[in-house]
């Protein structure tokens, strides 16, 4: 009983590094062939995390995918559906949804996947010289964070053009698609009565955003403002910024703090608001908060560099939860949730 117990803990990245690990590294391998860079690496640090797991834990997970699968019969079921909910119960629904576009709905793009699997610096050089709606397209497609690094990359004077591009696209027609495609030198497969792809849009401008440091970040917002105001505020109204944190739930906060350092809780709150800094401390235990309230005051003047590196850090992870459904961020940033 103490193992399912236990065993119930475990996230669904943990429970699909468990079924990956019990399933032999040739079987694993070619499951993990058919994620992208970011399921890869969270499903490979479960992997090294998981531990001290008994035979009835491993079969309990076990136990799990095959009632999933157990359930499925090839009567009024077809290949995409199974697929779905196989990968559902393996990995949860918001990491899954990545996975399945690119099995299901990916065929037409397969030269934007493989910028994923490429540094930053490498994309920014690639693209460099293409026309500013291709670029928004690809910094759409891409992983927010990643997006943020090549777009700082640009000059300054194109990055708010871009952004705004990025804020404003909807849908990319197939044909855009095979031309980016071509660009990236890869051939456009399956259909050409592919659906529209849905990509962009005010939230993935936010969501980039707030990957880029405060400096630029400000520079890029005051140029967008300049523009077209209203976007520029509807851009900012969806931003979650390190003073949202004050709007999340004391659940939520204790989760994030469970998996943030100490030493970059410390650099972060150096420049934290007294109300947000009281949230902390409530959310930790008396002794953790009696003592990260000394640390603080004997810490001495710290680069705000640093300071914003260590708050980017914290909103990664409570993004991360919060894309994981384990927590909710609530506020403007996050309304969809109830």
């Amino acid at each position: 009983m103490a193992a399912l117990q236990k065993n119930a803990n475990l996230d669904p990245t943990q429970k699909a590094a468990v079924f990956l690990m019990s399933i032999g590294e040739d079987s694993a391998a070619e499951v993990l062939k058919h994620m992208g860079p970011k399921e890869v690496q969270r499903i490979g640090i479960a992997m090294t995390t998981v531990k001290d797991l008994t035979k009835d834990m491993v079969n309990t997970v076990i136990g799990e995918f095959m009632t999933t699968v157990n359930k499925q019969t090839a009567l009024g079921v077809g290949v995409d559906d199974y697929v779905r909910n196989v990968l559902y119960s393996a990995l949860g629904e918001d990491k899954a949804s990545g996975v399945i576009d690119r099995i299901l709905l990916g065929g037409n793009s397969q030269g934007l996947e493989s910028l994923k699997w490429m540094t930053p610096k490498s994309v920014a050089e690639l693209i460099q010289n293409e026309h500013p709606q291709i670029i928004a397209i690809i910094l759409s497609y891409l992983e927010s964070d990643m997006s943020a690094e090549v777009l700082v990359s640009f000059p300054e004077k194109v990055r708010s053009d871009l952004l705004m591009r990025i804020a404003t696209l909807e849908s990319v027609q197939p044909a855009a698609m095979k031309k980016l495609n071509d660009t990236l030198e890869e051939q456009l497969k399956g259909s050409s009565g592919v659906q529209a792809s849905t990509i962009g849009g005010v939230k993935a401008a936010a969501d980039i955003l707030n990957f880029i440091d405060s400096t630029s970040e400000a520079a890029i917002m005051e140029k967008v403002k300049e523009v077209d105001e209203d976007l520029g505020q509807e851009i900012q109204d969806l931003m979650f910024v390190f003073e949202n944190l004050n709007s999340v739930d004391d659940r939520s906060m204790q989760t994030i703090l469970r998996e943030v350092s100490t030493d970059s809780l410390l650099l972060a709150m150096k420049a934290a608001d007294e109300e947000l800094k009281e949230k902390i401390y409530k959310n930790m235990s008396k002794r953790a908060a009696e003592m990260l309230r000394d640390d603080l005051e004997a810490k001495g003047p710290v680069k705000l560099s640093e300071v914003e590196t260590a708050q980017k850090e914290i909103l990664t992870i409570a993004r991360r939860l919060a894309e994981e459904g384990q927590i909710s961020l609530g506020g403007s940033a996050d309304e969809e949730l109830i």
